[in-house]
């Protein structure tokens, strides 16, 4: 009963007509999830299958989607794929506990982040409130320790134009451009790229950027493959040459970093 009430107290305005898509072939994953995510404030919706998960995405529109990897009819490589054709909504991916390459897959299809099957229904929630908190945010803070970088300025301020060669960082908006072209990007990669943009010539450790842009506890474990796939998926987007990269550019022994903007 206490902890029902805890749950309830954690509901509030911010998560007010978010919708998740919960798709798992599992009534009592779903049936979990479902009880949890509502009592914390947010709508759900269920699919049992990869098919009807499509269908339920494209009737309902939600704000983020937990996806079970292995499901009937489509996978959850499937569903991501399908998703990503046209929107840019994040993705939680729910994956076995040792399948390495069922967790890289699922991100490198666009994937935001992944929780390991079994979880706690309060790991999940965490990890559904921190992604949603910095893809749908419009005022994200970023921490800045090195004064060479661009600041931020208000992003109510349309003007609020970031510069690198031919790419147009407008952070206001969250949208990058090549010359007059949009290039699309999920929550999380922008999340990423304005960390390492706003810090340019500063380099982060891949615990770092996990601590900064995913919010991971430093003290939390997790397969810093996670900020690889990212990067890889950023590169592909902005880079002229993605295997030779002049953007976002590979600290060695440390992580990434931006080139210097002066």
């Amino acid at each position: 009963m206490a902890e029902n009430e805890e749950l309830q107290e954690m509901g509030n305005e911010e998560n007010t007509h978010q919708k998740i898509l919960v798709a798992d072939d599992e009534a009592s994953i779903r049936r979990i999830l479902e009880t949890r995510l509502k009592m914390v404030g947010y709508d759900v919706v269920t699919a049992e299958d990869g098919e009807e998960a499509v269908e339920v995405f494209n009737k309902t529109n939600p704000d983020l989607v937990v996806l079970d990897v292995m499901m009937p009819k489509m996978d959850g490589y499937g569903v991501t794929r399908e998703i990503r054709r046209t929107s840019d909504v994040p993705i939680i991916i729910l994956t076995a506990l040792g399948d390495v390459s069922e967790r890289i897959t699922g991100l490198e299809l666009g994937a935001d982040d992944y929780v390991i099957k079994p979880f706690s229904p309060k790991e999940l929630e965490a990890r559904v409130k921190a992604v949603l908190r910095r893809t749908i945010s419009k005022d994200i803070i970023i921490p800045t320790s090195s004064s060479s970088g661009p600041s931020l300025v208000n992003s109510k301020n349309s003007k609020n134009i970031i510069t690198a060669g031919a790419i147009k960082i407008d952070t206001a908006r969250r949208q990058v451009f090549r010359k007059n072209e949009r290039i699309r990007l999920t929550g999380m990669e922008f999340s990423l790229l304005e960390l390492l943009v706003n810090n340019s010539g500063q380099a982060y450790s891949r615990n770092e950027i996990l601590q900064h842009v995913w919010s991971y506890p430093a003290d939390h474990r997790i397969d810093t493959r996670v900020v690889d796939v990212h990067i890889s998926r950023l590169r592909s987007k902005l880079e002229t040459d993605p295997t030779n990269p002049e953007l976002i550019l590979t600290a060695r022994g440390i992580g990434y970093m931006f080139q210097r903007i002066n």
